[in-house]
């Protein structure tokens, strides 16, 4: 960054700074938490995400722009699990703000309230791009989003005491819908049971096992190295004779290997949005997992 460059970025940050309108200032690296935020705290917050629901979030380069975000942030929402680290602390120390870095109440790490799926013994590089703490992917599921949503509520009121009847309307609110909704999706999902599905990275286990659906390949080598023919091929043997019904991925994986895997193996090639916003449509989590399961069910 240029001296020039620099000086801008300081002078944005302090004008940044100055009190906003909104009551809360919620940051997100993930879509899906900003849109949370906005259901529950309504017109007390103002919430945005760092990243696209069409991006991957492994990889996203740290921008000016985001530092600004993260400077005006009351509270900040990560997945964690590792998935950030290649690009979120460097936000977060130039940010210069001191309410949203761990160990505050500003800052609020998601994944500490699920519970995680798929933890190494002794992670190494030979097994790809593997986390330490677990599979970060649990925004993906139903069950784990809820979890994640109670806890945004409970930091909301935390953050703002004087605000907690508002808050708690719109938890009240989001809570029998949100539970309407699963309890529909599940049902949906119910003659699915035990259907084997193919993954392109490991980013689905979360939601397999909360809707019974059952995973018996992937077509990454190793999580985060892309699909080779060998590889593909090696798993199509495998999978020849199991009747897969899906081959599911995310729609910022390339489908090339996946349609012809998919035609070898007689199976569908179900592209699926892991994040608010990786359609149009998709405004809410609701509108995510809806979205989901129309193209499950469908597709089946």
């Amino acid at each position: 960054m240029s001296g020039r460059t620099g000086i801008l970025l300081g002078l944005a940050i302090c004008f940044a700074s100055l009190p906003a309108t909104a009551r809360l200032r919620v940051v997100g690296t993930l879509p899906d938490f900003a849109a949370i935020a906005t259901e529950i705290g309504g017109d007390r917050v103002h919430a945005e995400s760092l990243i696209r629901g069409t991006q991957d979030p492994h990889y996203v380069d740290a921008k000016p722009s985001m530092i600004l975000r993260v400077n005006r942030a009351d509270l900040l929402i990560c997945i964690g699990m590792g998935l950030e680290d290649g690009w979120l602390p460097v936000l977060m120390t130039q940010s210069r703000n001191g309410e949203i870095q761990v160990g505050q109440p500003g800052y609020l790490d998601a994944s500490t309230v699920i519970a995680p799926m798929e933890v190494p013994v002794n992670p190494d590089r030979t097994m790809g791009d593997v986390h330490g703490a677990g599979n970060p992917h649990y925004y993906t599921s139903p069950r784990e989003m809820f979890q994640v949503a109670e806890a945004i509520y409970r930091r909301l009121v935390q953050l703002d005491p004087e605000g907690r009847r508002h808050y708690e309307t719109g938890w009240k609110a989001f809570e029998q819908k949100y539970r309407e909704k699963m309890t529909s999706w599940k049902s949906r999902l119910s003659s699915f049971e035990g259907f084997r599905v193919i993954v392109y990275h490991e980013s689905w286990i979360y939601m397999l096992e909360w809707s019974g659906l059952k995973k018996v390949g992937a077509l990454e080598p190793v999580p985060g190295i892309p699909p080779n023919p060998r590889h593909v091929t090696k798993v199509l043997n495998k999978v020849r004779e199991l009747d897969v019904g899906f081959v599911i991925q995310e729609i910022y994986h390339p489908t090339n290997l996946s349609k012809i895997f998919a035609t070898k193996a007689k199976a569908r090639l179900v592209i699926l949005p892991s994040m608010v916003g990786a359609e149009p449509a998709i405004k809410t989590i609701s509108d995510k997992f809806d979205r989901i399961i129309k193209l499950l069910t469908e597709a089946g």
